[in-house]
């Protein structure tokens, strides 16, 4: 039994037409490639060595190994393509094992895609949490101001953050170091935070790696009461100490680090942007968040003042709504009904309360904001008559 087709040997690119023959009498068994009008000899493949590559929807084409990579036989006749099959039994038996490497490649992939979401989930983090540790101060700061470089030319469309009171020494700026300074005092930190008030009009605060600390100057204008604007300040200041920036930045790093490995690139160019992006996105995990509330309440019962003010002013400026609950088991902070449960736990009797900031230094932090008063009209000068 014979078949009909077109050959190609890979070599040059002369298409002939081509009657192909099994020759059962050697061995192995030969498929020997006869050229049509001359009856001249072509080619012989090993039949075992036959298999079929990816073809049109009415053809059938074929390679053999060991063949020229461009060496082709083309059957588009229904007739002889089953003739092929027929003659060829190895094409089923390619077909197996290529469908097996198909599979057995899919496979491997979903399991290095798995490996990759395990380590996210659980690996990554646990790797951070460890390595923040080894990272000398230093290193961290200078991390800090590249980041602070790039938070400001996103936020601020490469103008600059605009301090709302630029003079260090002011009643407002010097209540806030006090603050920083008493919240800080005996922890042994390698940092000393700074905390700078700038205008902007997203409700938000932030703290970067290195102990710098943002704190926008609309969530100034919503915290109503001293120990809102003390137990936010303190939250943040709680990422400072226990260097939840510089975490984050390590594990999304890591975990570009971890993509670019399954994925074939190793560029760097993910870590390379890890510092802007990732903080200026500003989420940290639930158990950071977690500890970041547990130093605001300590720090509440240290210097006296209710921790609830955190939450309070969370409420009004971020109030959960159904949306945010149905989604409470994948978002990176905790719900703020949530958080207002554990600070009031771990809220205790104090025996010498007191606010976190006095009337005077209240009135000076809530007005250091404000936009300043435009200068006075010229006097109108009357022409002598």
């Amino acid at each position: 039994m014979e078949f009909l087709a077109r050959y190609q040997d890979g070599v040059v690119a002369d298409l002939r037409d081509v009657v192909c023959v099994v020759d059962l009498a050697s061995q192995p068994i030969m498929l020997a490639i006869v050229d049509a009008a001359t009856r001249e000899e072509l080619d012989r493949w090993p039949s075992p060595d036959v298999m079929a590559v990816h073809s049109g929807a009415r053809e059938l084409r074929l390679s053999a190994m060991g063949k020229a990579a461009g060496a082709r036989l083309v059957v588009s006749s229904i007739d002889d393509i089953r003739k092929a099959r027929a003659l060829l039994p190895s094409l089923q038996q390619h077909h197996r094992r290529y469908t097996f490497r198909q599979v057995r490649i899919a496979g491997l992939s979903t399991l290095a895609l798995l490996s990759v979401i395990v380590a996210y989930i659980y690996g990554v983090p646990l790797l951070a949490g460890r390595l923040v540790w080894l990272i000398p101060p230093e290193w961290e700061e200078q991390l800090g101001q590249a980041a602070a470089s790039q938070i400001e030319a996103a936020l601020t469309e490469g103008k600059g953050f605009v301090l709302c009171d630029p003079d260090t020494d002011s009643p407002a700026n010097r209540a806030i170091a006090r603050f920083v300074g008493e919240t800080f005092n005996g922890l042994g930190s390698p940092f000393t935070p700074r905390v700078a008030v700038v205008r902007s009009s997203i409700p938000n605060a932030f703290a970067l790696p290195g102990g710098q600390a943002y704190y926008l100057s609309e969530l100034l204008q919503a915290s109503q009461t001293p120990e809102e604007f003390a137990g936010v300040l303190a939250h943040e200041l709680g990422h400072v100490y226990y260097r939840h920036s510089m975490e984050t930045l390590i594990a999304t790093s890591a975990t570009g680090l971890l993509v670019g490995f399954v994925l074939g690139d190793m560029t760097g160019l993910s870590v390379a942007g890890a510092v802007g992006s990732s903080l200026i996105d500003n989420r940290f995990s639930r158990e950071a968040e977690r500890q970041a509330d547990e130093f605001a309440a300590a720090t509440a019962q240290r210097l006296g003042f209710s921790p609830k003010g955190l939450v309070d002013l969370l409420d009004r400026v971020a109030k959960d709504d159904e949306f945010s609950r149905a989604l409470a088991l994948f978002a990176s902070h905790p719900l703020t009904e949530e958080r207002r449960k554990v600070l009031e736990a771990m809220e205790a009797p104090i025996a010498n309360p007191r606010p976190a900031f006095d009337s005077v230094e209240w009135a000076a932090i809530r007005s250091m904001c404000k936009p300043p008063a435009p200068p006075p009209l010229p006097p109108i000068v009357t022409p002598a008559p």
